[in-house]
């Protein structure tokens, strides 16, 4: 691993990266790793949760979920474990090794346990079974940091970011994955809300490959 700007954050990563290449999911280690870099160095309100919306098999809760308890702050990781639009049958992300024989749908909450334990990371991650835009209807508090990376169609991903954003507390940090520029390289939905969060005061700190990481600001 390339040597990050917090060393203890980089040492705690560094043990984990066993687990991290046998991990199914979609970050890549250089965004994986700007990731829990933002989270960590995120002073706004650490009292106040971080909420990761879709994590699939846990890949980018380990990296959210290592800074977070290096911080002592709390991770929700909200997903209902039945695999967005793009994981199933017949689109190009789906892995029919998680299809669940008795009920023939996506399941990856057995994987996101076992990651969550193999990572001990079971005193700072809560996982959330839920759709996404139910819970936060129901959640009334402020948050410190948004990691958004659920569905990728237009209905979904404007749900997710319109269910949790007004959330984040005045400093707090906003990431959102898979942002695209070009329309080639994938769907343009997270590049849609990338596009918003600016539009709406949001200030971009970091980008990585698609990852992009913005703060909010008072309005």
């Amino acid at each position: 691993m390339d040597q990050i700007e917090y060393p203890k954050l980089g040492s705690e990563l560094l043990a984990k990266q066993e687990l991290i290449r046998a991990t199914k999911g979609f970050m890549p280690p250089d965004e994986g790793v700007s990731l829990a870099t933002a989270l960590y160095g995120c002073n706004a309100a650490t009292e106040l949760p971080a909420i990761e919306i879709g994590s699939y098999a846990g890949l980018s809760t380990i990296y959210l979920g290592v800074a977070a308890q290096l911080q002592g702050r709390v991770l929700l990781s909200v997903d209902h474990h039945h695999g967005s639009e793009e994981n199933q049958e017949g689109w190009d992300y789906h892995d029919p090794a998680l299809k669940d024989p008795v009920s023939g749908k996506i399941d990856t909450l057995y994987l996101f346990r076992r990651t969550i334990e193999l990572a001990a990371l079971g005193d700072t991650v809560i996982i959330v079974v839920a759709n996404s835009q139910k819970y936060g209807s129901t959640f009334n508090g402020e948050i410190g940091f948004l990691f958004i990376d659920g569905g990728h169609g237009h209905e979904q991903a404007q749900s997710d970011y319109e269910s949790w954003v007004s959330k984040i507390t005045v400093g707090g940090l906003l990431a959102i994955h898979d942002v695209f520029l070009d329309p080639s390289l994938g769907g343009q939905e997270p590049y849609h809300l990338y596009q918003r969060s600016l539009s709406e005061g949001f200030r971009e700190i970091t980008a990585q490959g698609s990852l992009r990481i913005m703060r909010k600001g008072s309005r």
